[in-house]
């Protein structure tokens, strides 16, 4: 069994249950100067992403102005994830890659919803294997709770065996800029069906919104 997909409609539902009902919608915003980067709306989109204060890798209490200081692919997931969150995580670092022969320096960040197993030192175990310039959050679950609120991100334990244990959770990639906060977002890599998003079109919209910053 495989954590939970959640839809973009999905995402307009806790959007709308945290508070944010009044959507704000970009397609065909005149004012909008990411428009020609954008394959959908995203309602909600004022109210995604915020302050958190979360471990790192090494350690360190950090706060979301502090590591998000570059653009950033932030994504929620668990190391101990079977399948969709690699997937992802690694779907993320090529993308990084594809950018950096384009010029741009992006960030790849891998927040933890599974507070009792990935302390700091399995998390950089974790992104050390995936990328060199990828960033291991996680934190108490007071603190994985409140940036998880930020973001809109669901996720839910699922079995009691300490040792077997899943996640469902929101298996969305926000892209983050400073001084723009909250872009976009891409759905999961392709899987075994081979339905999801690239890396290469992650890079290409990626690329898109920098050049219009």
């Amino acid at each position: 069994m495989t954590p939970r997909t959640l839809t973009l409609a999905s995402l307009v539902v806790l959007a709308a249950a945290a508070g944010t009902a009044s959507a704000v919608w970009w397609m065909g915003r005149g004012d909008d100067p990411f428009a020609p980067c954008r394959e959908g709306a995203v309602a909600g989109a004022a109210a995604i992403g915020g302050p958190f204060d979360l471990v790192s890798e090494t350690g360190e209490t950090v706060t979301a102005e502090a590591v998000l200081d570059e653009p950033s692919l932030v994504y929620f997931g668990y190391t101990y994830c079977p399948d969709v969150c690699p997937f992802d995580a690694s779907r993320n670092a090529e993308a990084v890659d594809l950018l950096a022969e384009r010029g741009y320096d992006v960030q790849p960040v891998f927040i933890s919803v599974d507070t009792e197993r990935d302390t700091p030192e399995v998390m950089a175990e974790f992104t050390d294997y995936m990328h060199p310039d990828m960033l291991g959050l996680t934190g108490s679950p007071e603190q994985v709770k409140a940036a998880a609120q930020a973001y809109r991100v669901y996720y839910a334990k699922r079995g009691e065996d300490p040792a077997t244990y899943l996640m469902d959770h929101t298996v969305f990639t926000y892209l983050m800029v400073p001084g723009h906060g909250f872009i976009d977002l891409f759905r999961g890599a392709p899987g075994a069906s081979g339905e999801g998003v690239t890396a290469a079109e992650v890079a290409d919209r990626t690329a898109c919104y920098l050049s219009n910053t």
